[in-house]
């Protein structure tokens, strides 16, 4: 499919506003067979104050309005309240919250870096059950969500190309029947100020149609020298009225990030040690004169749903997002035999690209002889094209322990990567959940992708397709044991198409990847606690490696496997307080090197630890301190080993206070309370550097 230009965009959105067949993914009033046939209602408490729920019944990720207890598989879901409640600025705050999950694995660079079940996925995330881009380049803006899902294992069945690990979908914050004005105030450590307002207006009696927007602007330094970020957001929203069966909202948001990356030590005098001393966390190993990062990014798109008089349900998802992003890199090589002289590389780089994406299916509930059944029947399209224009540029050598600033970047004029690349993917998908009697459950499914690789070499006009297509599924069994205790088992599987060519020039097969899994669900205390246990097996297939006969190419043999289990608690007791608490063991490893010259087989994956854990509370005082809330938790994880170095394990506290009147709020979060040194992950020649103790005071204002 062509690539669509804003104004094309705009005739789109207006002729598919028409028809009284189309609808989006929220709630209205309807009867009861229809209603269990449509998109996931995400119930949004506008004013954060009165939102009060860790635990959340549902979400939008399995497409279904089965409750999160019914559902045969791993999903959790971070709310509103609780990413307030911690003062959450980015999606790695976020994913904290969630076991089996590693966030900001490469430190402050200024991207969504994450790893799902020991599996990389920092190019798995959706917006709104569409997926941002092939390519995630510019980072996600938590305050436009309101709330964060994570499915756990392959998700292919209803979102084609992802990685086996899993997926991160984030659900935008949607016009409400009530009008209210938010703003906050917070600042913070670092010199972090931000401001942010959240308005919406209803714009009908019904409060059916209403007009909603928020916007950020935040200015902050960090704890490293030199290191900045600016961050401007605005994301004005609108629900139009077309029925009572109908439903339609578009959705639309623009975002500026400045920023300079932030690339953590050398190895040597940090992780490892140097003669000359440890070197300080608040070193800049990069150029002060070089440019920073410049990056934008604009979203349109709709969601609609349209409820037929037959009981079937109609959902249509569409979305065009384009973005660039520019600057300048200095990151670490190697330290001198004296462990003193640094020396540097420089990449001057570009990349711009635009993802037109749809989502549309069907759904219906119905009785028959051999039970009841759920059907989804759906179809989607990806269309997303990234341009990369990189230099490789030198740099003068940096004395780390006397360091003097003022070198320049020397780049050539002629680039070292200028290509376009492009993914297109056409789906199809059919779910059935299947209810027999009041105990057991089965949700089988299938899907068929049908997707080309493009990609061009700018400088050279060299073209190279790689078309491939995949037959995927999934299938679990739940059962009802007592009320409340429901077991399951399930297996999906997974595909990804792979880019590039080897040696000879010839196309790579894609990845596969497969899972089992079995767990156990607990829906406890009439719904308002859930326990979620799970154990499972995941193989990923077709694995890039690199080629032991030909340097500098790559073949597609390898395998990688994670094994382990992980449980969650999520609670919000009547006498206040609220709870989420997890844990995970993951062992990830090579299975499969492709038969390398100095075997990895057996190594742990990179940037992956054994054990990890997550608790965060808050309570809510009642009487005479009526008001005022305590929140804190401790999260940490064990040693990991990455590019062939050992990473120390750490625990970390934080801690806060709030107070809630009529018209405002006071909140004081103190997070790494004891300022423990840590490191968030590494790469092959520098070690990412953890967050130091961090301070936030908000003060906000009620309408």
């Amino acid at each position: 499919m062509p690539s669509l230009s804003p104004g094309a965009l705009a005739v789109l959105l207006a002729f598919s506003v028409l028809p009284a067949s189309t609808a989006l993914a929220q709630t209205a009033g309807t009867d009861n067979s229809a209603a269990a046939a449509q998109l996931p209602t995400v119930d949004v408490v506008a004013d954060g104050v009165n939102d009060t729920k860790f635990k959340a019944t549902q979400s939008q990720v399995n497409k279904s309005t089965t409750p999160l207890s019914q559902t045969p598989q791993s999903v959790s879901v971070v709310t509103r309240s609780m990413l307030d409640s911690q003062q959450a600025v980015s999606l790695a705050d976020a994913l904290e919250n969630v076991p089996g999950v590693v966030a900001q694995q490469y430190g402050r660079r200024g991207w969504d870096d994450l790893i799902i079940r020991g599996q990389v996925a920092s190019d798995s995330l959706y917006l709104d059950g569409l997926r941002t881009t092939a390519s995630s380049r510019v980072a996600e803006q938590l305050f436009g969500l309101q709330q964060v899902e994570v499915l756990k294992g392959p998700g292919s069945l209803l979102y084609g190309l992802v990685l086996p690990g899993g997926l991160v979908n984030m659900v935008s914050k949607r016009p409400q029947g009530n009008d209210f004005a938010n703003v906050d105030v917070t600042v913070g450590s670092h010199d972090f100020y931000q401001s942010t307002v959240d308005l919406n207006k209803s714009l009908s009696e019904n409060g059916k149609q209403a007009f909603r927007i928020n916007g950020l602007i935040s200015n902050s330094n960090d704890a490293t020298d030199n290191v900045w970020f600016k961050n401007r957001y605005i994301a004005p929203s609108l629900s139009l009225d077309l029925g009572a069966r109908t439903d339609f909202t578009i959705l639309t948001s623009y975002q500026e990030r400045n920023y300079v990356r932030q690339q953590g030590l050398p190895l040597s005098g940090s992780i490892n040690s140097n003669v000359n001393g440890a070197l300080p966390r608040s070193l800049f190993i990069g150029e002060p004169g070089a440019r920073p990062y410049a990056a934008n990014e604009t979203r349109i798109g709709y969601a609609l749903t349209h409820r037929f008089d037959d009981g079937w349900t109609l959902n249509n998802n569409v979305r065009y997002q384009q973005f660039e992003m520019s600057g300048q890199l200095v990151a670490n090589n190697v330290l001198s035999s004296t462990g003193r002289s640094l020396t540097r590389t420089g990449t001057d780089q570009t990349y711009e690209g635009q993802t037109f994406s749809i989502d549309t299916n069907i759904q219906r509930s119905f009785n028959t002889d051999f039970g009841k059944h759920e059907i989804t029947l759906g179809t989607d399209y990806l269309n997303s094209r990234e341009d990369t224009l990189s230099y490789t540029c030198t740099v003068a050598a940096l004395n780390v322990y006397n360091p003097v600033y003022g070198a320049r970047l020397n780049c050539p004029t002629t680039p070292t990567t200028y290509t376009s690349t492009s993914i297109r993917d056409t789906g199809l998908y059919a779910r059935d959940k299947i209810s027999f009697g009041q105990r057991w459950q089965l949700l089988t499914g299938l899907r068929y992708d049908n997707v080309s690789t493009y990609s061009t070499n700018l400088r050279t006009g060299a073209h190279t397709d790689n078309p491939a297509s995949a037959t995927t599924g999934s299938a679990a069994l739940m059962y009802e044991l007592v009320r409340g205790v429901r077991p399951y088992i399930s297996y999906a599987t997974s595909f990804y198409p792979n880019s590039g060519t080897d040696v000879s020039g010839g196309t790579f097969k894609p990845e596969t990847g497969k899972q089992w899994e079995a767990g156990v669900k607990f829906d406890l205390d009439e719904g308002r606690t859930s326990v979620n246990v799970a154990v499972f097996d995941l193989r990923r297939r077709n694995v890039l490696v690199s080629d032991p006969n030909n340097t500098g190419f790559n073949i597609a043999v390898g395998e990688q496997r994670s094994q382990g289990g992980e449980i969650s608690v999520t609670s919000d007791l009547r006498n206040g307080l609220s709870l989420n608490a997890g844990y995970s063991y993951t062992a990830a490893i090579v299975t499969d090197d492709g038969g390398q010259r100095s075997t990895t087989v057996g190594q742990w994956l990179d940037n992956v630890p054994r054990h990890n854990f997550t608790t965060s509370a808050r309570y809510r005082f009642k009487g005479q301190l009526a008001g005022w809330e305590w929140n804190g938790g401790v999260h940490g994880q064990s040693m990991m080993r990455t590019n062939g170095y050992t990473l120390p394990g750490y625990v970390l506290a934080d801690t806060g206070v709030a107070y809630n009147a009529e018209r405002w709020r006071a909140a004081l979060n103190v997070k790494n309370i004891f300022n423990t040194h840590y490191y968030a992950g590494g790469l092959a020649r520098a070690v990412a550097l953890g967050d130091d103790r961090t301070i936030l005071l908000t003060l906000g204002y009620r309408y």
